[in-house]
C-alpha cells in the first residue's frame, strides 16, 4: 500500500515533535518550565487568531477544547518539568509509553477491545523504544512525573479522535485549545509565584520555534490526519518520535551513532507495519480478491 497524505502528515508530526526533546531541555536553562508552556501556547494562539476569528464557527468547540486543553496542560507541564530532572532519552522513552495506554484506554473507557495484533504491535513498539533509548535507568522524580505525560498523551489522542471525527472545524478547535492551555499555564505561573522571565536569547528562539512548528503546525496536522485514521494506527506512527529524536541527536546534537538504538528504531517501524497488516483480510487476499486500502 502506498502511503496516504494522512500517513505522511503523521510522520511529519513525529519528526517535528521528535526534534523538541533536546531543544526543550536546552531552553530550560533560561525559562521556567510552566512559563515555557504558557508562552508557547499563547504565542501559537496569537499566530492562528487571524484565521480562527474570521471563521463563522469561531464560537464552536469551547466545551471540547476545554477538555483537550486540560489534557495538553498536564501533558506538556509534566513532560517539560520532567526534562529538568531526567535525560532527554528517558523522557522520550517514558512519554512513548502512551502506545500501551492507548489500547488500555480504548478498552477501559470506550469498550473497544483491540485486536491481538494491535496489542502485539504496541508491545513491539515498546520494545523498540526501550532499545532506542536504553530503557529507564536510575528512575528519579523527573521520570515519575513524565509518566503523567504518557497517560495524558494517550488521553488527548483518543479524545481528539472522537471530536475531529464529528465534523469539527479544525482551525477553531486548535485555536481554542491553544489559548485555553496557555491561559491555564499562565494562571499556574501566577498562582505559584513563578516567573515569566526568559533570560536567554536561545531560550526565546526555541519558544518561538516550538510555538510555530511543533505546536501550531504539528497539532493541526495531527487533528487533520485523525479525521480519517484510527487511533491505534496514529499511536503507532507517533512512536517514531524517539526515532527522529535519535536522528537529531546523532546529527545536530553530535552524539555517536548507536547500532542498538538503530535496531530499536527498526522494531518501531515493524510495529507500524504490523498494525497496518491487522486491518487486512488476508483470506480474501489469498483468493486474489482486492484487499482494502
Amino acid at each position: 500500500m502506498s502511503p496516504s497524505w494522512a500517513d505522511l502528515g503523521l510522520v511529519y508530526c513525529a519528526v517535528v515533535w521528535g526534534a523538541t526533546f533536546f531543544l526543550v531541555k536546552d531552553a530550560l536553562a533560561g525559562v521556567d518550565p510552566v512559563a515555557m508552556v504558557a508562552l508557547r501556547f499563547l504565542l501559537s494562539a496569537v499566530m492562528l487568531a487571524p484565521w480562527a476569528l474570521s471563521r463563522p464557527s469561531r464560537a464552536r468547540h469551547l466545551k471540547e477544547s476545554a477538555l483537550l486543553s486540560v489534557l495538553l496542560l498536564l501533558l506538556y507541564a509534566s513532560q517539560t518539568a520532567g526534562l529538568a530532572y531526567t535525560s532527554a532519552a528517558n523522557s522520550g522513552f517514558i512519554t512513548g509509553l502512551f502506545v500501551i495506554f492507548v489500547p488500555l484506554f480504548l478498552l477501559l473507557f470506550f469498550g473497544r477491545r483491540p485486536t491481538r495484533v494491535q496489542w502485539g504491535a504496541s508491545l513491539l513498539a515498546l520494545s523498540g523504544l526501550w532499545m532506542l533509548t536504553g530503557g529507564v535507568r536510575a528512575a528519579n522524580f523527573g521520570d515519575a512525573i513524565t509518566l503523567i505525560a504518557a497517560a495524558t498523551y494517550a488521553g488527548h489522542l483518543l479524545a481528539t479522535d472522537r471530536i475531529v471525527k464529528a465534523e469539527a472545524d479544525l482551525v477553531v478547535l486548535a485555536f481554542h485549545q491553544f489559548w485555553m492551555t496557555g491561559l491555564m499555564a499562565a494562571a499556574w505561573v501566577l498562582a505559584s509565584g513563578r516567573s515569566f522571565a526568559v533570560t536567554s536569547t536561545a531560550s526565546l528562539e526555541i519558544i518561538v520555534f516550538l510555538a510555530a512548528v511543533p505546536t501550531l503546525s504539528g497539532f493541526f496536522v495531527q487533528m487533520w490526519a485523525q479525521k480519517t485514521e484510527p487511533p491505534v494506527k496514529v499511536s503507532l506512527f507517533f512512536t517514531l518520535e524517539p526515532v527522529f529524536a535519535a536522528v537529531f541527536a546523532w546529527t545536530v546534537g553530535g552524539e555517536a551513532f548507536s547500532a542498538k538504538r538503530a535496531a530499536g528504531g527498526a522494531l518501531i517501524v515493524a510495529a507500524m507495519m504490523a498494525g497496518e497488516v491487522s486491518k487486512l483480510d488476508l483470506r480474501r487476499g489469498r483468493r486474489k480478491e482486492v484487499l482494502p486500502s
